[in-house]
């Protein structure tokens, strides 16, 4: 096992746990990844093989079929995943954000329907909260549900939809003013619905249509999409918790879990390309010696794997907060801006270490270069995570007087 980003204190379960994820990206992922990246693939193969591992299960409860651990566990599972393929790691994220938002939030009824099968991978979720125009400000989000007798009627355009075509579970967050008069604030006005579709795109059941994958940069293979709702009907009972109003609430409290998610796709990404990068720099010889022997090269591995150490424990300290009980934005906000802003840096220096050959689709270095920019702004831009960082802060250390 490399010497880096090791994680203290765990118990013999989670040990094992790591031990065949771990195995199973250096045998499963790792020598298909680039290939059915390039080719934006999605990895079927991958994903069942998780699904024989348990993994979409990993952190729904004991009684509804799955393992029932913790969220570090699951971090930890996602750093190495990442480090395989981060497209691979953006598949069981928002599946395990709809999980735990209805561990947390579901009423009794929508735990017993759904979870057993999502602990078996036969319902996969996804989560919908962006729109079009609105960026970062979930406040100003205009889809809406206005209620018809024991349905909701929902209308409008959500944007960057993880799993959106492979999915059937969408836990979509709408803006909802039936019980809350004019005036209201705008978060205490949404609410969230469990929507149940089928699996692929075009229209997936009347009134919502998954138009079709959008092209990106990097993270391909994963189907990232719209959704449109035109009309789409849905049953009182698919209501998030059973009462409406809450839905901001319970989207944010998913989001701290995407955010330890993101930091620790940011670690596995970053401890890939010091991987890549280390390696090379002891294969490749310039003026008689590898390159690893220039201190010029040495002081940018010991640059790059200080980074990777201090993002890892981070994302730790964030996860074993969140599920210590106590509120974690401040600590999920700082691995995540810390994570995504040095995995960014590590592989830009795992790219330089390549020289020319990292411009080269035949060295894996090329795919980390475009996939590392994703996790900028996946789950809040660096910006956003200063705002949540500083006004914490400023809780944590007001002047008294």
């Amino acid at each position: 096992m490399a010497r880096l980003a090791r994680t203290a204190g765990l118990t013999e379960v989670q040990q094992e746990i790591l031990s065949t994820v771990r195995d199973f990206v250096d045998k499963e992922i790792i020598p298909v990844a680039t290939e059915l990246e390039h080719r934006d693939e999605y990895p079927q193969a991958i994903v069942d093989g998780l699904k024989e591992l348990g993994l979409f299960g990993l952190m729904i409860p004991e009684e509804y079929g799955g393992l029932g651990e913790s969220l570090l566990t699951y971090a930890l599972c996602v750093e190495e995943i990442a480090r395989g393929w981060m497209s691979v790691s953006g598949i069981i994220n928002t599946h395990f954000i709809v999980a735990y938002m209805l561990k947390q939030h579901g009423t009794r009824e929508q735990k017993e329907y759904f979870l057993p099968r999502m602990a078996l991978g036969e319902v996969r979720g996804a989560f919908s909260m962006s729109e079009p125009a609105l960026g970062s400000d979930v406040s100003a989000i205009t889809s809406k549900a206005v209620k018809d007798g024991d349905e909701y009627v929902l209308n409008g355009q959500k944007m960057w939809l993880t799993n959106g075509g492979t999915s059937t579970l969408v836990a979509v967050l709408t803006r909802s003013d039936e019980g809350h008069g004019e005036g209201t604030a705008p978060h205490k006005s949404m609410t969230t619905f469990l929507v149940e579709k089928e699996a692929g795109f075009g229209e997936v059941r009347p009134g919502l249509t998954i138009p079709g994958k959008i092209d990106k940069m990097g993270y391909k293979g994963v189907d990232t999409t719209e959704l449109l709702m035109d009309g789409l009907r849905i049953p009182a009972n698919r209501v998030l918790g059973g009462q409406t109003g809450r839905g901001f609430y319970q989207m944010m409290d998913g989001v701290e879990v995407g955010r330890v998610n993101v930091a620790a796709r940011g670690c596995g990404v970053a401890q890939r390309a010091f991987e890549l990068g280390v390696s090379y720099a002891q294969q490749r010889h310039t003026f008689g010696k590898p390159i690893a022997q220039h201190q010029a090269i040495q002081f940018k591995l010991a640059e790059m794997a200080t980074k990777v150490e201090a993002a890892h424990a981070m994302m730790v300290n964030a996860a074993r907060k969140k599920d210590s009980g106590e509120r974690n934005d401040l600590e999920a906000g700082m691995a995540k801006y810390l994570a995504s802003e040095y995995c960014k840096e590590v592989v830009e220096d795992a790219f330089r270490i390549h020289g020319g050959y990292g411009f080269s689709k035949e060295y894996e270095i090329e795919r980390l270069y475009r996939e590392a920019p994703m996790l900028l702004i996946g789950e809040g831009t660096a910006e956003i995570q200063k705002m949540i960082i500083g006004r914490r802060l400023l809780e944590e250390y007001r002047v008294q007087g």
